[in-house]
């Protein structure tokens, strides 16, 4: 059994390294509507309401409505169905998880004594913000094959840089080439031993290089998985002032881990293809962890009217990223011949840092006495001031241009209801979440609708809600040479399970 490398990619590589653009921007960027069900019955309208453990995410004085300690716990089941269309080739998949998303204690501390601080409150959450778990199949038939993509990477390469020194192995020169010169002469090298492209001269000073395979039509299935989650654990201090004012701090932990595996088989059959097939496999692990904090205030100003506020820094994340791969060839010479590149190398990457946007939220909220209520929520964040650090890294700073000049300001629109008629509360609610591309044809706005019942036995609460949502995505296959972009058109769901109770 061949031995598992390790492969250290060091600094002076950073340049060339895996998977860190502008798609990664995005998606450590983005949160979602996760908490207790009756958080998510209401699409996370909750800034002007409190009284609600996952209401602290959204602004962190919502633990001070508390008027004694409280804690819940929710489960939730996750299904997502992508409707994938690439070259009027159409599939469909589904996948569904389970998970515990959402845990949290606040504990109410009243004044003894007539301070106008009415009360102080210590709560501690823990929040799933995203879910990461999809899959989806692409085939069709393309003008282009994966041919660009090793082309891209090796040209201007010299010979010398992405081939075996005599008598070394597969594994040896992959980790060698790596960690002296970085993850494209990585890909050149796979190209050439894969034999899908050729030097123009067999000279090690040979920087140009042409493709064995054939212009025409190439058949193409482009499989997808990914598994994983965005979570973040808060501490948070409340305090209300006098009887209308109440004021609050979130110091939040947050972590990332992420997985995903991709396919691509293509076949051709055009005159003059010395390569027929081809398979390339490629799998990322992602670790992270950041800190990000949150200021809010609640304030009272009839006895049916709320209004809040919150300011939710940037994320500051750390992150370690993990690639491997594999290549295989048919070619067509004199009778069918199989060339497998399976270096058993695992490329480990030094840490980069990702600083996540700001967001500002506003919030409006009317009670109506004890028979319902009705809440607005409004967020804005720049994703275009996301950024990859160090900025001076010169790789870095091209994807910070990038971002800039392709992401925009967001908004996001917030609506949720509840009636109670009894012990029984009914909810519903309604959002809109804008594209954060200013290409909103490429990555589309976000709808979504949701719906919930609760029953309330007194000092504890059973909850749940329905919730979905919808957004059509163009996905590129590949960062350079083969850019097709397969059409998704995503629908999520989830039914959450909540329970509640005052300590």
């Amino acid at each position: 059994m061949k031995k598992l490398l390790l492969l250290f990619i060091g600094m002076l590589s950073m340049p060339t390294i895996y998977a860190q653009d502008i798609t990664d921007a995005v998606r450590y960027s983005s949160d979602n509507v996760e908490g207790t069900a009756r958080f998510k019955a209401m699409s996370g309208a909750f800034g002007a309401l409190g009284g609600d453990i996952s209401a602290m995410s959204i602004n962190p004085a919502g633990s001070a409505i508390f008027n004694y300690s409280h804690t819940s716990l929710s489960i939730s089941s996750y299904n997502s169905d992508n409707e994938t269309n690439y070259f009027n080739g159409i599939n469909t998949n589904s996948n569904s998880d389970f998970a515990f998303n959402q845990a949290g204690a606040a504990f109410v501390f009243n004044s003894r004594n007539n301070s106008p601080w009415r009360k102080f409150v210590l709560g501690f959450a823990y929040d799933q913000t995203q879910n990461f778990d999809d899959d989806f199949f692409a085939s069709g038939t393309s003008t282009t094959s994966i041919d660009s993509y090793f082309l891209a990477n090796a040209q201007g390469l010299r010979l010398d840089e992405i081939i075996a020194l005599p008598g070394e192995s597969i594994d040896d020169a992959y980790s060698d080439l790596g960690a002296t010169f970085g993850y494209r002469n990585q890909q050149a090298f796979l190209g050439y031993e894969a034999y899908i492209l050729e030097p123009d001269t067999d000279d090690d000073d040979n920087t140009l290089y042409f493709s064995n395979i054939a212009p025409g039509t190439f058949n193409q299935q482009y499989s997808y998985a990914a598994t994983g989650y965005n979570g973040k654990f808060g501490i948070n201090l409340a305090a209300q002032y006098e009887d209308n004012l109440y004021l609050g701090l979130n110091l939040n932990s947050h972590f990332i881990n992420y997985d995903r595996s991709t396919f691509l088989f293509e076949e051709n059959s055009n005159a003059g293809s010395l390569v027929t097939e081809v398979d390339f496999e490629n799998n990322l692990s992602t670790i992270g962890n950041g800190f990000s904090f949150q200021l809010g205030g609640i304030a009272k100003l009839s006895n049916d009217v709320r209004v809040g506020l919150t300011y939710d820094s940037p994320t500051w994340y750390t992150i370690t990223e993990e690639t491997s791969q594999y290549v295989a060839s048919v070619r067509d010479d004199g009778g069918p011949t199989t060339a497998i590149v399976d270096p058993q190398v695992i490329n480990i990457y030094p840490d980069y840092k990702l600083q996540t946007p700001a967001k500002i939220t506003g919030s409006i909220a009317l009670v109506f006495n004890q028979q319902g209520l009705i809440s607005f929520d409004y967020s804005r964040k720049d994703y275009g001031s996301t950024k990859f650090k160090p900025e001076s890294d010169s790789y870095f700073a091209s994807q910070n241009t990038d971002i800039s000049n392709n992401l925009k300001v967001a908004n996001t629109y917030r609506i949720g209801g509840e009636l109670r008629q009894d012990n029984f509360s009914f909810r519903g609610g309604y959002r809109l979440e804008q594209s954060p591309y200013n290409d909103t044809s490429f990555y589309g706005d976000l709808k979504g609708y949701s719906l919930g019942i609760g029953y309330n036995f007194g000092g504890t609460r059973l909850d749940l809600a329905y919730e979905n949502s919808k957004r059509d995505i163009n996905y590129q296959l590949y960062n350079v040479g083969l850019t097709n972009a397969a059409r998704i058109s995503r629908e999520n769901s989830n039914f959450t399970l909540s329970l509640s109770m005052n300590l």
